[in-house]
């Protein structure tokens, strides 16, 4: 058993540590960062990344300065051989997400482009049918404005703004609604339509087709990288007394 930290009147040894992570629920983020580490473990950065990713972490937490940066370093209990880690490993894992995943963002894309469309519309919801039809009539009518009596009458927090919703993947729609708002054009204002237990007004104000932009293509790479490491991290933690001969995990450095 070894003694590592001395927090006020506490020392924490060696035994300690796996029971304080799981106490404070954080145990789980620590396998989770081991596992990705072990993940870029091969992902080799050329110097210039090396450097380029160094500056840009140090000007990020204000530690350009050197004596502030050593400061920084002794504060955390950080070597400079971590810092160049850290500061590398945002890198690390773009490139991985690139080489596993980058050649099929194309055709995901195209499998997934109805959901991803995005869209702006007005909703004016209520609990009462009978209001829900009054209100179409003085909408459809042009007697009132959809966002006066949204703001009026609307049973959710849309009423906040009027109805107005968006602009937003066709996806986080109501199936009901999503069918709809993707059959139309703008300006468009539905009849009643029943959704559980309200019902539903909603006027389709924008409807823009997704397109596989940088911001698009960087947002499919992520939720395939978080898909990936959730499914690895499915397996119950064992506790240290349940393994036998664990492997090692090797220092984590910046390759050269």
């Amino acid at each position: 058993m070894i003694n590592l930290l001395q927090i006020g009147t506490q020392t924490i040894t060696s035994a300690d540590i796996i029971p304080l992570l799981a106490q404070y629920q954080l145990l789980p983020q620590l396998v989770r960062e081991v596992f990705i580490d072990q993940a870029i473990l091969g992902i080799v950065l050329s110097e210039d990344e090396i450097s380029q990713g160094l500056d840009q972490f140090l000007e990020a937490q204000g530690l350009t300065d050197s004596d502030r940066k050593q400061q920084w370093l002794k504060q955390l209990g950080i070597t400079e051989s971590q810092l160049m880690h850290l500061a590398t490993r945002p890198q690390r894992i773009q490139r991985l997400k690139e080489q596993q995943w980058g050649s099929g963002i194309e055709a995901d894309f195209l499998n997934r482009k109805a959901q991803l469309d995005q869209v702006t519309y007005s909703l004016l919801r209520t609990k009462h049918p009978e209001v829900a039809q009054e209100l179409y009539f003085r909408i459809h009518s042009g007697e009132q404005e959809f966002e006066e009596l949204a703001a009026e009458y609307s049973e959710g927090s849309e009423a906040q703004t009027g109805g107005r919703i968006g602009p937003v993947a066709l996806e986080q729609a109501h199936p009901a609604m999503a069918d709809r708002l993707r059959q139309n054009k703008p300006g468009y204002i539905f009849p009643p339509i029943s959704i559980d237990s309200w019902y539903v007004l909603i006027r389709l104000e924008e409807f823009k087709p997704a397109q596989l932009d940088g911001e698009l293509r960087q947002t499919l790479l992520d939720q395939r990288f978080e898909e990936w490491v959730n499914a690895q991290l499915q397996q119950p933690i064992p506790a240290p007394s349940q393994i036998s001969n664990p492997t090692p995990i090797r220092p984590l450095v910046a390759a050269a």
